[in-house]
């Protein structure tokens, strides 16, 4: 039987998303899924196969993925094993059966990511789930280079140099800036993003908010006026896979 979990996870203490073949001792979201997954299929080896990875230190809010289970167990007693098995630091929101060619990562229709940065007193509490930049931006320009990321686009300039793709056209449906008092918050829509994509449109943006680049440095990077010199990398604390859904 094939079931699909979502869930949401702290990124602090995990060395990223994806177990790490050349060392067990790294910590990863991935293998103590794996792990716990263990441990309920009768001690057979479950592979999971998630919408998509997130960076060292980045978090989720509803992270999705599936699995398939030789044993007969029920939605509840699935999601309250996992539960009991995984650490603190990761929650099974729900679980539920789908179809057996049904994918978490290939069916994917849309997914939303978020940043959070705080631009008033520095935060040691929130150090390691908000981006403590601590000083003001330029809302109002950022406001209007976000725009410019909305439509299909080759993002390859944004995305990291290891990415390696047949096409790297991507559309982002919605993308805008959101401010609560001293919290900033990005928002953004669309059909994938690649590695380091989101953090580096957020990285360039926040120079665009420091007034060290112009507004329409989005648009030029887009169309491939400008090198890569002119995109920067946020800090991965802020960053959160906020949804995904699915055709």
């Amino acid at each position: 039987m094939r079931y699909l979990i979502k869930f949401s996870y702290d990124g602090t203490l995990f060395y990223g998303y994806q177990k790490q073949p050349d060392s067990e001792n790294k910590r990863t979201v991935e293998g103590e899924l794996e792990k716990a997954l263990f441990s309920i299929n009768n001690h057979k080896k479950t592979r999971i196969f998630s919408s998509g990875r997130t960076d060292r230190g980045v978090h989720a809010l509803g992270q999705m993925a599936h699995f398939d289970l030789e044993v007969n167990i029920t939605i509840y007693k699935l999601k309250c094993a996992l539960n009991s098995l995984l650490p603190d630091d990761i929650h099974v929101i729900e679980a539920k059966e789908v179809s057996d060619d049904f994918h978490a990562r290939f069916m994917v229709k849309k997914k939303t990511y978020k940043y959070y940065l705080n631009m008033g007193e520095y935060s040691p509490i929130n150090r390691n789930t908000i981006y403590q930049y601590n000083r003001p931006l330029d809302i109002e320009s950022m406001s209007k280079a976000i725009k410019e990321f909305i439509g299909t686009h080759d993002f390859k300039i944004f995305a990291s140099h290891e990415v390696v793709k047949e096409s790297y056209v991507r559309t982002i449906f919605d993308a805008s800036i959101k401010v609560d008092k001293e919290l900033v918050t990005f928002t953004f829509v669309g059909d994938g993003f690649m590695k380091y994509q989101v953090r580096n449109m957020v990285g360039t943006l926040i120079k665009i908010g420091q007034g060290k680049l112009e507004i329409c440095t989005i648009s030029k990077l887009l169309n491939g006026d400008l090198s890569n010199k002119y995109v920067f990398t946020a800090k991965p604390e802020g960053l959160y896979l906020v949804d995904v859904s699915y055709k």
